[in-house]
């Protein structure tokens, strides 16, 4: 008996081994996968990277010059986007999680939310032509892609920011209702900053995903070149994701903007990097801030 016990005990931990042997090289896969991109856009982009790259407008039919009005446009672009999606998607997350009657409305909303999480963004890029462009008669400008945008990375906030919440101990919600703390109250001081870590979580995923389409801003937003810089939210702009599909695919000079093909590439990269570290600073700090 007791060898048939220590046999099934070894058979465990050797099955367990072998999980956790393909668990790592599982990852290391990803991140040798995820380097060597990073490597090679860095050793073919590199070379295009300098002040006047990232700081004057594209010239000769862009083929030289820099990326200025597409860097800002991209910025523009993404902070309108979650400006959008934030407050709709955590407020969206609120209701489902602590005032919607849980049942077959709810369900069905989940399942929405989550159908629209994998639709292609070509979809979205074609509601919002019609929607805010044609419809509402905002013309391809800055609003428009920013509306298109903060609707593509929605579900991703939602779905992140209900998580959140559903991770707040239920005991913190009673403790303060017991106090004669209001419904509300309790959601605003004590579950919103507990679940805020979380939602910042799905925040820097949204910010990832809105920097980097192309298919959205290509109907609702984007212009082929201009050299001046927004002066309203109904001006169209210049990005990056678009940019480069421009020099690729429709550039008159390909092989000439191959460089900057891939400096731009590089400055987008650069440019979802930053943005997501600034979003992680603040989440680390607010997460140092709710232990003290």
């Amino acid at each position: 008996m007791q060898d048939v016990l220590m046999t099934s005990m070894k058979l465990r931990y050797f099955k367990q081994q072998m999980f956790f042997a393909v668990v790592r090289l599982s990852a290391l896969l990803i991140a040798l996968a995820l380097g060597g991109i990073i490597a090679y856009i860095v050793v073919n982009g590199i070379s295009a990277i300098s002040w006047d790259f990232l700081t004057l407008p594209p010239t000769d039919s862009m083929t030289k010059g820099g990326i200025m009005p597409a860097i800002l446009g991209t910025l523009y672009l993404t902070i309108g986007a979650i400006a959008v999606a934030l407050p709709l998607g955590v407020a969206s997350a609120i209701y489902l999680t602590e005032y919607a009657k849980q049942g077959k409305f709810v369900r069905l909303v989940r399942i929405g939310i989550n159908c629209l999480a994998g639709v292609p963004s070509v979809v979205f890029g074609l509601f919002g032509l019609g929607f805010f462009v044609v419809f509402l008669h905002f013309g391809s400008c800055i609003l428009s892609g920013a509306l298109t945008l903060g609707i593509l990375v929605l579900p991703t906030i939602i779905g992140a920011s209900e998580e959140a919440l559903k991770s707040v101990p239920q005991t913190f919600r009673e403790a303060s209702l017991s106090l004669g703390v209001s419904k509300w109250q309790t959601i605003y001081k004590i579950v919103l900053p507990t679940a805020l870590p979380g939602i910042l979580t799905g925040s820097i995923l949204g910010i990832g995903r809105a920097a980097g389409e192309t298919a959205p801003i290509m109907f609702t937003a984007a212009a082929f070149f201009t050299a001046k810089l927004p002066g309203s939210i109904f001006d169209e702009v210049m990005a990056l994701p678009y940019h480069v599909y421009v020099l690729a695919t429709a550039g008159t000079h390909i092989e000439q903007t191959r460089p900057i093909q891939y400096g731009t590439v590089l400055v987008l990269v650069g440019l979802v990097l930053g943005v997501n570290l600034i979003a992680i600073v603040i989440r680390s700090y607010v997460r140092k801030k709710k232990r003290w």
